[in-house]
């Protein structure tokens, strides 16, 4: 991740108007309901996907959220950051992935995106969103993290701006496998971008960690924000990430967890 990438512009996949679905339907027949009549399907989990500042494998990121029955996804790339909140009367969206990148958030949007929050509508942030709307303090205390792209001072001590380093092999353990999210999992490999020294808010529950010497300590959890159900993972820097069984997992799981479903 970098400022250098953050500056590049590409042409839109979509806008909000005309994003990406990407849930598939799987045709499955209906169980039969009392008196013999079909059961009525449950609602599906209606998710938006906000992408932007950031380049990424577009084509193997979409098929994170593809494949599941209760799920659909509407894949929509900011060109300056929160253009999805500039009107919420009729939000439709149970759940906002972010997999954006050191974009813009007017005051409108910042105050449309708290009512959402309020309201219940689930968060998940994804890998470089840690650093999504770096220009809004609260937008770290929602996220649970602050991504500091340069030197930074706090009580009169001296920090390092934080780091990263793509490529990495490492060993992943998680951390409460009792949770629903990462229930039933087990420590695991993956091969992706780290992250370290950034601040992580002291109120997260942690879902997963690392003694990777180029990352943070806690690397996933879970946090909530006014009525709002918030998940991070660090996971998801490109294709090598995407692939991986354990990520994918967590994907949605996180997504139907922070939606109510899980």
């Amino acid at each position: 991740m970098s400022l250098k990438n953050s500056c590049r512009r590409f042409l839109p996949f979509a806008l909000l108007a005309a994003g990406t679905l990407v849930g598939l339907d799987s045709g499955n027949t209906l169980p039969a309901a009392e008196g013999g009549k079909p059961a009525a399907a449950p609602a599906k989990i209606n998710v938006l996907v906000l992408t932007g500042g950031h380049e990424y494998n577009r084509p193997e990121f979409v098929k994170l959220f593809q494949g599941y029955d209760d799920i659909k996804c509407k894949v929509v790339k900011q060109k300056e950051g929160a253009e999805a909140f500039d009107d919420v009367a009729d939000w439709p969206y149970d759940v906002i992935v972010l997999y954006n990148f050191n974009q813009k958030i007017t005051k409108k949007q910042q105050k449309n995106f708290l009512d959402l929050l309020k309201k219940g509508v689930g968060l998940v942030v994804l890998h470089h969103a840690n650093a999504a709307y770096p220009g809004w303090p609260e937008f770290s205390k929602i996220a649970g993290v602050t991504f500091h792209f340069k030197p930074w001072e706090e009580n009169g001590k001296k920090h390092k701006g934080s780091g990263y380093k793509e490529g990495v092999k490492f060993r992943v353990h998680v951390a409460d496998s009792k949770h629903p999210i990462t229930k039933g999992m087990k420590d695991y490999d993956i091969h992706d971008e780290t992250y370290i020294r950034t601040s992580i808010h002291p109120n997260v529950h942690a879902l997963l960690t690392t003694n990777e010497p180029t990352s943070d300590k806690i690397i996933g959890w879970t946090k909530t924000y006014k009525k709002s159900k918030g998940c991070y993972l660090q996971h998801g820097h490109d294709e090598h990430a995407y692939r991986n069984p354990n990520y994918r997992r967590l994907v949605v799981r996180a997504i139907r967890w922070t939606a109510g479903r899980l």
